[in-house]
C-alpha cells in the first residue's frame, strides 16, 4: 500500500480520483503506531510521533526559551485533538519556513512553533465555517497561552510563510513516508 497504489492512476500519473481515504487511515494507524483497533481515534498524536515532533522542532527553533517538551506536545495534542494529517501539514509548513524564512525560526520558541503550526494546519484542513470552526482562544487554552498571544503568533507565522498554505498532496505523502521511516 505505497504512494503509487494510493495516488497513481492506471497510466502512472498522479491523480486524486483513485485516492482512498480508508487506505490512508489504515496506513497511518499501522505505521504511525496507533494500534490495530479500527475504532481507535486518530484525533491526537501517537507517542512516537510526539517524540519526532519534539526532536524536530527543538532543532529548527533552537531558542532555549519555552523549549518544546513531550509532555506539552501530548497535552496540546489531546486538548486540541491534533490529527496526524494536521501534524504532517504543519511539518510541510515548517520545512517551507526552513527554506524561505530561517530568521523567523531563530526568533520563535519551539513550543510556540509547535502550537501555531498545528493550529494553522488544523484551520486549513478542518475550518469549514460555522459548524466546524477552529478558535484561537481554544488553541490558546490548550497551549496555555492567552488569545492575544495566539493572535500574534498566528499573524507572525502567516507573514513568515508568506500566507503560502496550499500544499500539493505529494508533499503530505513525502512527510508521511519520512515519518514512517
Amino acid at each position: 500500500m505505497e504512494l503509487d497504489g494510493l495516488l497513481l492512476d492506471e497510466e502512472g500519473t498522479f491523480s486524486l480520483s483513485g485516492f482512498r481515504h480508508q487506505q490512508l487511515s489504515e496506513r497511518v494507524r499501522k505505521r504511525l503506531y496507533y494500534g490495530w483497533d479500527k475504532d481507535c481515534s486518530l484525533d491526537n498524536l501517537s507517542s512516537p510521533v510526539a517524540d519526532i515532533a519534539v526532536e524536530l522542532l527543538q532543532k529548527v527553533a533552537p531558542s532555549p526559551i519555552r523549549r518544546l517538551q513531550k509532555k506539552y506536545v501530548s497535552h496540546v495534542s489531546r486538548e486540541a485533538c491534533i490529527s496526524p494529517c494536521s501534524m504532517m501539514l504543519a511539518l510541510v509548513y515548517i520545512e517551507r519556513l526552513r527554506h524561505r524564512n530561517p530568521e523567523y525560526l531563530q526568533q520563535i520558541s519551539s513550543s510556540d512553533l509547535f502550537l501555531i503550526s498545528m493550529m494553522v494546519a488544523s484551520k486549513y484542513l478542518y475550518d469549514e465555517g460555522e459548524e466546524e470552526e477552529v478558535f484561537n482562544d481554544e488553541w490558546g487554552a490548550a497551549g496555555k497561552v492567552d488569545v492575544q498571544t495566539m493572535n500574534t503568533l498566528e499573524m507572525n507565522f502567516l507573514s513568515a510563510i508568506d500566507w503560502s498554505l496550499y500544499t500539493d498532496p505529494r508533499e503530505l505523502f513525502e512527510v508521511l513516508s519520512w515519518l514512517e521511516g
